[in-house]
């Protein structure tokens, strides 16, 4: 269907040409329009065309290295999709379908040519759309992609998390408990052994000022380490949770082509009762008499 030059001036992408140069432009392009769940382009199709998104709704999705879809982007009114296969004369490397009853531009490689010569500065804007979609897809890897709480833990450590670390490993080892109790032994085996010539006589009060400050001390430093831990903990339930919403996003998936399915199923039957009923309609008698054959038979 062709197009008309009032319906270019309401997209953002060709807002700055003039009354001319946008008949030229709706005299080359035309408008598409398409039903709910129709594929606008497949991936791996050849890019000879872009759309830019009139009415509607719409969806670009593609698959990552999993087998899974990801959606990359649902275009507004004025959004340019498939524009990147078009310049780079590649395959598409996104699938589009049209989730409603949707409304598009469609653009050929020799209508962007026409429209740079004439208008360079529309070159920005398309410059313009694709950095936003760069940036969108940038965010999808960003979040997507897998850390390791322990690594970014480790990397975020100043030296006196690390030692406290290391306190807090320590002071809860069976090591520290022995050394410790043999430590403790020695020190009042040997004050009791001196008798009145002991730096430390019964009841051992300056072991228990050294007991004291290593309490206060050692204390603090393992709540640190805690401290620590429950940041680790944090760390992983965000990603648990990314994980679980990355899950439920694919059984949305999932669920939501079952029902096209089982909606193409439903088409095609009604198919098969329309053919039925017109069978029957032009030869009377024809299907009871082709099952009272299989019956006899």
């Amino acid at each position: 269907m062709a197009c008309k030059a009032e319906e270019l001036r309401h997209v953002p992408l060709f807002g700055l040409l003039d009354e001319e140069e946008t008949a030229v432009l709706a005299g080359q392009v035309e408008i598409k329009s398409f039903a709910p769940r129709q594929r606008i382009y497949r991936m791996g199709a050849p890019g000879t065309q872009a759309y830019v998104m009139l009415s509607g709704k719409v969806r670009v999705t593609t698959v990552d290295e999993d087998e899974q879809e990801v959606v990359v982007d649902e275009p507004v009114h004025g959004d340019v999709f498939g524009l990147a296969s078009l310049l780079q004369q590649s395959d598409h490397q996104t699938e589009a379908v049209a989730l409603e009853e949707s409304v598009c531009l469609e653009i050929q490689r020799d209508d962007i040519l026409v429209l740079l010569q004439r208008k360079p500065l529309a070159g920005l804007d398309m410059m313009a759309v694709q950095a936003r979609q760069f940036h969108a897809v940038q965010q999808l890897v960003r979040v997507r992609a897998a850390r390791n709480p322990n690594e970014v833990i480790e990397q975020r450590a100043t030296f006196g998390d690390r030692i406290a670390d290391a306190v807090a490993r320590f002071g809860g080892s069976w090591s520290f408990i022995i050394t410790f109790t043999v430590v403790l032994c020695v020190y009042t085996w040997v004050n009791v052994m001196l008798r009145h010539r002991a730096w430390d006589p019964y009841p051992f009060i300056l072991l228990n000022l050294f007991l004291s400050m290593l309490a206060a001390i050692q204390a603090p430093v393992i709540m640190m380490s805690q401290n620590r831990q429950d940041a680790k903990d944090r760390m992983r339930g965000e990603l648990d949770f990314d994980v679980n919403r990355r899950a439920e996003t694919e059984i949305h998936n999932l669920a939501r082509k079952l029902n096209e399915v089982c909606g193409k199923i439903d088409d095609f039957e009604e198919l098969l009762r329309a053919r039925r009923t017109d069978t029957e309609a032009a030869h009377p008698g024809s299907w009871p008499a082709q099952k009272g054959k299989e019956h006899s038979s």
